[in-house]
């Protein structure tokens, strides 16, 4: 049986309704709002390895109608941007980042 990772494991229902497991690496704070950054879980070590490590940056927001907590994707890029550089300084100690470079500017 393969070690589970270190840290929190959650799971996150996709638009279909299937579930996928991720590690929580870390939460921050910014521009007065809370921010995870979680990595994919991946049950065979060879999916990790063709894996693209894609680190997921989603925002903690409230539900309107239940009070609760939820997770919600960035939809404005510079809003992405700015708490990418935030989740940069503090996971660069343990990761490296690796800079996608952009099909129509190489």
């Amino acid at each position: 049986m393969p070690e589970e990772p270190e840290g929190k494991l959650i799971s996150l229902l996709d638009e279909e309704g299937n579930a996928h497991e991720f590690e929580h690496l870390a939460t921050v704070e910014y521009a007065g709002a809370s921010y995870v950054a979680l990595t994919p879980v991946y049950e065979r070590p060879e999916d990790l390895l063709e894996g693209d490590a894609e680190l997921v940056i989603l925002k903690i927001i409230e539900d309107e109608e239940s009070g609760e907590e939820m997770l919600a994707a960035l939809e404005d890029d510079s809003e992405f941007e700015a708490v990418s550089q935030e989740f940069e300084k503090i996971l660069g100690e343990d990761y490296d980042f690796i800079e996608e470079e952009d099909p129509g500017n190489p």
